[in-house]
């Protein structure tokens, strides 16, 4: 995957900073009837030239952007996610047509995959007779905005066309703010110099309390200091 100039790099017990014009949005999870996530829905956009900073300890008075608040409040945040390759070290679930890949510990509780029958039963169930079973598989895991799931067929991952740009993800069920929504291929590079491997779905966190820094695990979730869109 080509991944351009743009590029994301993490400061050790501060900001995400974010070079080469990408393009920042508010994306809301519009929920269906269920509280599952249904759907995106755009929202504000954010006039940005060259270089930017956005939070990462949560407690910023300058939303998305870092004021430096991390230092005020002492924030630490070591880097402990995984560097393994994703298609190696995720679980498989293989149905008739389709397999599905899994890495829990990238869940951020969108809750697109609970949508229908989840993406797991769907996979599972997947077959020539049930095409929508495939189909609808396919859309819950492409919808997962931290890739945590994806879904495989004749040994090719299907992924979504995402543009190269960060969302600020806002939970309308929970009135909560999200994860940094990174989509397209953008280089995420760590503290110490080394990059993260790219992918077309990642989710960092903006709460600053995942347990799988820098990425986001649902956390956010049960922080006050993120309740209020």
């Amino acid at each position: 995957m080509d991944n351009g100039k743009e590029r994301i790099r993490i400061l050790k017990n501060g900001p995400y900073v974010v070079t080469g014009d990408v393009p920042l949005r508010v994306e809301k999870i519009v929920p269906d009837e269920d509280g599952n996530g249904e759907r995106y829905e755009n929202g504000q956009e954010y006039e940005v030239v060259g270089t930017y900073c956005l939070c990462r300890c949560g407690h910023t008075q300058d939303r998305p952007y870092c004021d430096g608040t991390h230092e005020k409040v002492g924030f630490e945040a070591v880097e402990t996610a995984s560097r393994a390759c994703y298609c190696d070290s995720a679980r498989v679930y293989e149905g008739e047509t389709i397999d599905l890949l899994d890495r829990p510990e990238l869940c951020v509780r969108a809750r697109f995959c609970d949508r229908f029958e989840n993406a797991w039963r769907l996979t599972l169930k997947s077959s020539c007779d049930h095409p929508e079973n495939e189909e609808r598989a396919i859309y819950e895991a492409n919808n997962c905005p931290g890739g945590r799931i994806t879904v495989r067929k004749c040994g090719v991952e299907i992924e979504p066309d995402l543009p190269r740009e960060i969302a600020l993800l806002e939970d309308v069920y929970y009135d909560t703010r999200g994860p940094v929504y990174v989509k397209g291929g953008i280089t995420i590079e760590s503290a110490d110099g080394t990059e993260y491997e790219t992918r077309n779905r990642r989710a960092l966190c903006r709460c600053g309390e995942t347990r799988n820094q820098p990425f986001c695990d649902g956390t956010h979730l049960h922080e006050k200091h993120m309740r209020g869109l």
